[in-house]
């Protein structure tokens, strides 16, 4: 594809976020929408995500975003029309310890004042929506049933096709190499094949929005940090409809995935770094985990794997608004694990930032001056 000579505005990334933002402002009427990817569209931390989708949050505003994303995932066939194989199953985290057990009872009563139907149950409960499970040392659990998991190419590519046929321009293989500015105000963005004269960028480049923001001397705190993810071979007699479930204390996870489960856990030995490569020292942890919370699964193949980065911010937040000091320079990114579920709401309130409307959530506390200030925001419902 031709890239353009002359864009309204150029959004840098082409994953869940950055199509997102181009499909709202293409079906607001917003003319010469230019996304810019350096790979394929969601060829970044999109294509590596779980895909879990969820409000089950301990902060209001994660809560609110979660909530109206969830509610755009249930209508994605209608708007803007993909099949995204929406599993709500649920969220299951499975708690080891009091403090966990108050925490998440303070979080289920702030989703349930959203309407959220998040309960509380005990260990048997649990052990029954989710069999695999070994109930030793675990105290309670927290329940979200309306959450569950989706498939994050898919909505990629439905934002990215309803985009088009809105009249928005989505280019790949093309690398942004400067932002130019004079003064506060931008004038072009510089590619590796051409430059296209704007006067508004949108940084939408998840992990690489530092190296990003910095060519106009904007800081952006985001910090990579490598993730990894395993598919086992088939289960027989693996119960649908599974939660997707959590063992809080280890973050080890699984979802269905096929005839098999999709595995992750975090591992607090990695290091930040744009490292893709599989971890060695990973995989044994995960297995120490599996056989505390689910010892059957030590006896499970696994089919394939891959590596990922989350966007980490210190405070393990997004970063959403405009720069000081620069106009139209706006960011949506560092979400810190929970981006790609929040995909729907993020690009509607961009949409409104861009068209200087308000949002239908305050959203000012996630704008990165706040790491200025030291009014940090503490998420914990996260793994």
């Amino acid at each position: 594809m031709r890239l353009p000579e002359s864009a309204a505005v150029v959004i840098v990334g082409g994953g869940v976020m950055g199509t997102s933002i181009a499909f709202h402002l293409a079906e607001a009427g917003v003319r010469d929408v230019v996304l810019v990817e350096r790979d394929e569209l969601g060829s970044g931390s999109t294509s590596k995500a779980a895909g879990g989708v969820r409000a089950n949050f301990s902060d209001e505003l994660n809560i609110a975003l979660g909530v109206r994303s969830l509610e755009a995932f249930a209508r994605f066939g209608e708007r803007p029309g993909q099949e995204i194989d929406l599993h709500r199953v649920g969220y299951l985290f499975l708690l080891s310890s009091d403090e966990q057990v108050e925490l998440f009872e303070e979080s289920a009563r702030l989703q349930n004042a959203a309407g959220q139907p998040t309960r509380m149950l005990d260990v048997a409960e649990a052990v029954q929506l989710a069999p695999i499970l070994s109930p030793d040392g675990l105290v309670a659990a927290c329940f979200s049933p309306n959450d569950g998991h989706c498939t994050p190419e898919s909505v990629v590519l439905g934002y990215a096709s309803a985009a088009r046929r809105l009249g928005a321009t989505l280019v790949t293989g093309c690398e942004v190499t400067g932002i130019d500015a004079v003064g506060n105000e931008i004038r072009a963005v510089r590619t590796s094949r051409g430059t296209i004269a704007t006067s508004t960028v949108i940084c939408a480049a998840g992990a690489w929005s530092g190296p990003l923001a910095a060519m106009v001397g904007v800081d952006l705190p985001v910090t990579p940090l490598r993730r990894q993810i395993v598919v086992t071979e088939a289960i027989p007699g693996l119960p649908r409809g599974m939660p997707m479930t959590i063992d809080f204390t280890s973050t080890f996870y699984f979802h269905g995935e096929g005839p098999g489960l999709l595995v992750g856990m975090s591992d607090p030995e990695e290091q930040p770094g744009f490292h893709l490569n599989r971890s060695e020292d990973w995989l044994p942890r995960l297995t120490a985990a599996m056989e505390q919370r689910a010892p059957s699964l030590l006896d499970v193949g696994l089919a394939s794997g891959w590596a990922g980065l989350y966007e980490n911010t210190p405070d393990h937040n997004a970063l959403i608004g405009e720069a000081p000091g620069l106009d139209r320079f706006l960011y949506a990114t560092g979400f810190s694990g929970h981006g790609f579920l929040q995909g729907p709401a993020i690009g509607e309130i961009t949409r409104d930032l861009y068209l200087d409307r308000e949002p239908f959530v305050d959203i000012s506390p996630l704008n990165a001056t706040r790491f200025q200030t030291a009014n940090l925001r503490a998420e914990q419902n996260i793994v």
